[in-house]
């Protein structure tokens, strides 16, 4: 055990940096605008002043040109106006518009940072790795127990008996309600399995309302900000629940931040005292500049309590006069009049904190913010944890350690955690996938999909789940034509095969690991074009492509979405478009061949997925051979 979580820390170190390395590296390599084409810098931007909000200075960066950033909000950024690796100022993005982003500060904001010529830069955040090292270094024995679940031969206690179980929601699925009454009655954890669209956050917003029924406390995680809103948004709908949000107030939805602890903590009646308090402190600040701060010129080697001293003596010394050593003793009996209010204060507000936290039902937070400090006191029934197959161990042993028992609902056959770094790959392996494949009698699999037309779910059910999925009733026979007037049929599903156009092929932008197909581009932008033509929203339409580059130059033509396939992960939209990229004689195709991916981008349509890819360099890996053969089996594929 020991050794393992030693391995873990190295492990996290590496990523840390990985992180660190790669955003150092760019911003000493790279100019101002190179880091702002790949959407990671704001260049030339005007700070102004926005007052404060839940705490913290609020700024807002604009300019007259428009800003194109992968800098989305909640992202931790750097600020600078010369070499950005000299500065240390950091905050979080609240907001973002066509011209300006909003930045958070938890410190006062030096004048320098409201110039005209400010840059902002994504930065990597430390904080996330530091609470997981910690949480390793002092690992409580719920979590030592997860470890050895997975290592060791301990097997996991036989559930209780079922409790009885009225229903919330009178619509769950069969496989739903049994994957509730399992992780009720299991002993130590359970784990949920939910494929593509078959209502995974609906089961654990049941089960999350089902386990404070039994009195109990209830800590509900997920690895991403979204998809713990999401969830609270759900259970927002049960006024009976006193829910509490963790976290950075910036990075929660704005729809949800009444449910914060900043929030609640800002409205608590206690704050009242608080606000009194300041403006005693205000009053007696400005009383103390009347006094002379004892500052080392002054003091001549005098401490606070020879000052008091000789002061309360009338007595000066090493040529402090008598009226000048009275002062300073002023100015300290002040300061620490100031102090003990600053001192009361953070009393106050610990209580409060208390008192919230108690009077909780459920608190919601991401995985690394389940270790603030706000719960580490806090002893929680159960731990119930969301995409759990994106987190790594480190992560998901955050929350799991705080817990008597321990849900986790995910799905290992779509993307894994992302890691950066060559020497972390371990991390890639979850906790989720290690038990479910230990334990298979230790889990439920959430078998009817919601999402998509029956058609579109063929073939990933056949590949990916061994037929174990169904369709519901409701999305058998969706398709594209309920949302616009046609009067032809269209297929669910089409693959679009580009290897007879003979100027199609891959290639590297300059000075880019990455690859593009600029024939693939086009293609993805006509066909895009021709359904907003036909009167599709184009919030409606999802372009996937694998590579980075790829999403770069087709989003320069088209107002659709456009994302990689990890971009994606959790989404849907009516109509999704794939660009494939790869098209070589030598049937290599890199980074498609993680199949995850694959899985992912091809479930995220409703109604219409269309594939535009090279079949001859595809069909080299097996999945694809076996994807083209459906497609021409379906008599689904079209050569262009």
């Amino acid at each position: 055990m020991k050794k393992y979580i030693k391995k873990l820390i190295r492990l996290i170190n590496y990523e840390r940096e990985a992180e660190i390395d790669l955003m150092t590296h760019e911003i000493s390599t790279m100019s101002g605008q190179k880091r702002e084409d790949l959407g990671r810098a704001i260049n030339k931007v005007k700070g102004k002043r926005l007052g404060k909000e839940l705490g913290m200075e609020i700024v807002q960066y604009g300019r007259s040109d428009v800003i194109d950033t992968e800098i989305s909000v909640g992202d931790m950024v750097l600020i600078s106006t010369d070499n950005p690796l000299r500065s240390d100022l950091t905050g979080t993005v609240t907001e973002k518009g066509a011209r300006f982003i909003k930045v958070a500060f938890d410190k006062r904001i030096p004048k320098w940072a409201l110039k005209k010529k400010v840059r902002i830069d994504l930065y990597a955040n430390d904080i996330t790795f530091r609470r997981m090292e910690d949480n390793l270094k002092h690992l409580s024995l719920k979590g030592k127990n997860a470890l050895e679940y997975m290592l060791t031969d301990r097997n996991p206690k036989k559930d209780r008996k079922t409790p009885y179980i009225n229903y919330i929601d009178n619509n769950l699925n069969k496989s739903q309600k049994i994957a509730i009454e399992h992780s009720l009655a299991c002993e130590n954890f359970f784990l949920i399995h939910g494929p593509f669209g078959t209502g995974k956050t609906r089961t654990l917003v049941e089960l999350i309302s089902q386990e404070t029924r039994q009195n109990h406390k209830v800590l509900a995680t997920a690895e991403s900000n979204a998809a713990i809103d999401n969830i609270l948004e759900r259970l927002m709908e049960n006024k009976k629940l006193n829910l509490t949000r963790l976290g950075h107030p910036q990075r929660v939805s704005k729809n949800n931040i009444t449910y914060s602890l900043a929030y609640k903590v800002e409205k608590h009646e206690l704050n009242k005292r608080i606000k009194k308090i300041h403006k005693k402190i205000e009053r007696l600040i400005e009383k103390r500049k009347s006094y002379t701060k004892p500052t080392p010129q002054f003091r001549r080697g005098y401490g606070d309590y020879d000052i008091l001293y000789n002061a309360s003596k009338g007595k000066g010394g090493r040529g402090i006069s008598p009226d000048k050593m009275k002062s300073m003793a002023q100015w300290i009996e002040y300061n620490q009049e100031i102090d003990e209010m600053h001192s009361n204060i953070k009393r106050i507000e610990n209580k409060m904190i208390r008192n919230i936290i108690e009077e909780s039902d459920v608190i919601l937070a991401t995985n690394s913010s389940a270790a603030l400090e706000s719960i580490a006191q806090t002893k929680f029934d159960v731990a119930i944890v969301d995409e759990a197959s994106q987190a790594t161990i480190p992560s998901i042993l955050i929350p799991i350690a705080k817990a008597h028992r321990f849900i986790l609902a995910g799905d290992h056959k779509q993307l894994p955690p992302t890691i950066i770094s060559d020497k972390a790959g371990e991390l890639e392996k979850t906790l989720f996938e290690a038990l479910i494949r230990k334990y298979p009698h230790k889990s439920q699999l959430l078998n009817v999909q919601y999402r998509m037309n029956k058609l579109l779910m063929k073939f990933p059910n056949s590949e990916f789940y061994n037929n174990s999925l169904k369709s519901d009733v409701s999305v058998d026979e969706i398709n594209i034509q309920d949302l616009i007037d046609s009067n032809y049929g269209e297929d669910a599903l089409l693959f679009m095969d580009t290897s007879n156009i003979e100027k199609n092929k891959e290639e590297h932008l300059k000075d880019s690991k990455s690859i593009v197909n600029k024939l693939e581009a086009e293609i993805a932008v006509n066909v895009a074009h021709d359904y907003l033509t036909a009167g599709i929203n184009e919030e409606d339409i999802g372009i996937i492509s694998p590579y980075a580059d790829q999403v770069k130059i087709i989003q320069e033509k088209t107002p659709v979405e456009v994302k990689t396939v990890d971009g994606f992960q959790g989404r849907e939209k009516e109509i999704i478009i794939i660009s494939t990229v790869r098209s070589n004689p030598d049937g290599n195709i890199g980074f498609l061949n993680d199949l995850r991916r694959l899985n992912v981008a091809i479930t995220r349509a409703k109604r219409k997925l269309i594939i535009i890819g090279n079949k001859y360099t595809l069909q080299n890996n097996p999945t694809y051979k076996r994807l083209i053969d459906f497609v021409e089996s379906e008599n689904l594929i079209i050569k262009i």
